[in-house]
């Protein structure tokens, strides 16, 4: 009897040690956040690119995303981060500069892949930069050609004088593009004056102020600016003064032309890097910052048409 008994305990305790077996070979389920500055076309073609490729390579099984957007809000973006990193995500992905700021001072632990990001040294503060952040940061940059943009606008408007840069104060790398696309047009013996705003409430009078005294005017990759096309436009179109865009979302909104990239496709990239960080176990300070591979030359044919502008054969129109 006693054997009996002994044999039907060690049955059920190897059972039991099978169950726990089978348990821990249970596939992981990859819990990762997203942390979007604001909704707009461009950000929300990257991280839709950013879902489908790690979806695809993860399997939509086996990822659940905590999407989350900051409303163009910077302090937003810091309590969305401390949620993903009290829940212990596996990855953070920040969308736009200032979630990627915030994921920088809620975490040096977690992995985090900024996208829509125009210029990391600028943003993390770094010297020399060589392409790495040398911590747990990488991801994937929306930086167009600055010098090609500024010929762009020379192609388009050659007898210009005066030249315009709209952009938002209060983000690092829109006055990154400023400073660097105003050296490349003084270079060509333009003056250039820079019209920046704090925010929504002064976009109007910024705008005004710089159709009042450009002949063209510049507004670079910019999330604030992408949020006001509408009423930059409103400006801007009737007073017949051209914009020349970083993007383009923006040049949808209120631009002429723009050197374009694709969002989505540098979204996707970003989801690429997060599948090689989740189940390769790729060390994410080791992996460079990527760049769009291609750019396009492209043109509102709605605006042209309205300033009565002819853009070159191999610009391609905006769908």
């Amino acid at each position: 009897m006693k054997k009996k008994i002994v044999a039907v305990l060690m049955t059920a305790a190897l059972s039991v040690g099978l169950l726990a077996g089978c348990g821990a070979q249970k596939e992981k389920v990859y819990n990762v956040g997203i942390c979007q500055l604001v909704q707009h076309v461009a950000l929300d073609a990257a991280t839709q690119g950013f879902k489908d490729a790690l979806t695809e390579k993860v399997g939509a099984d086996k990822v659940k995303f905590d999407e989350q957007n900051a409303q163009g809000d910077s302090a937003t973006c810091s309590t969305i981060v401390n949620s993903f990193v009290s829940a212990n995500v596996d990855l953070i992905m920040a969308n736009a500069t200032a979630p990627l700021q915030a994921a920088a001072a809620g975490t040096t632990t977690i992995p985090v892949l900024g996208t829509s990001v125009t210029d990391y040294a600028t943003a993390l503060d770094i010297d020399n930069w060589n392409g790495l952040t040398g911590r747990n940061i990488s991801g994937t940059s929306d930086l167009a050609p600055l010098a090609e943009q500024a010929n762009m606008l020379v192609e388009l408007f050659p007898d210009a004088k005066n030249i315009g840069i709209i952009y938002c104060s209060a983000e690092a790398n829109s006055q990154y593009q400023a400073d660097v696309i105003k050296a490349e047009l003084e270079a060509k013996g333009l003056t250039v004056n820079f019209f920046s705003f704090v925010d929504t409430n002064d976009v109007a009078t910024v705008t005004q102020n710089a159709a009042d005294n450009c002949d063209v005017l510049y507004v670079p990759t910019d999330n604030a600016a992408a949020s006001n096309t509408e009423i930059i436009d409103s400006i801007c179109r009737p007073a017949g003064v051209p914009i020349i865009a970083g993007e383009e979302g923006i040049c949808s909104g209120c631009g002429v032309a723009t050197l374009s990239i694709s969002y989505y496709d540098l979204g996707y990239a970003t989801g690429l890097m997060a599948a090689q960080i989740l189940l390769e176990g790729k060390k994410v300070e080791e992996m460079p910052v990527q760049y769009a591979p291609n750019v396009t030359k492209k043109y509102n044919k709605e605006i042209c048409d309205a300033l009565n502008i002819t853009v070159p054969a191999d610009y391609v129109v905006i769908e």
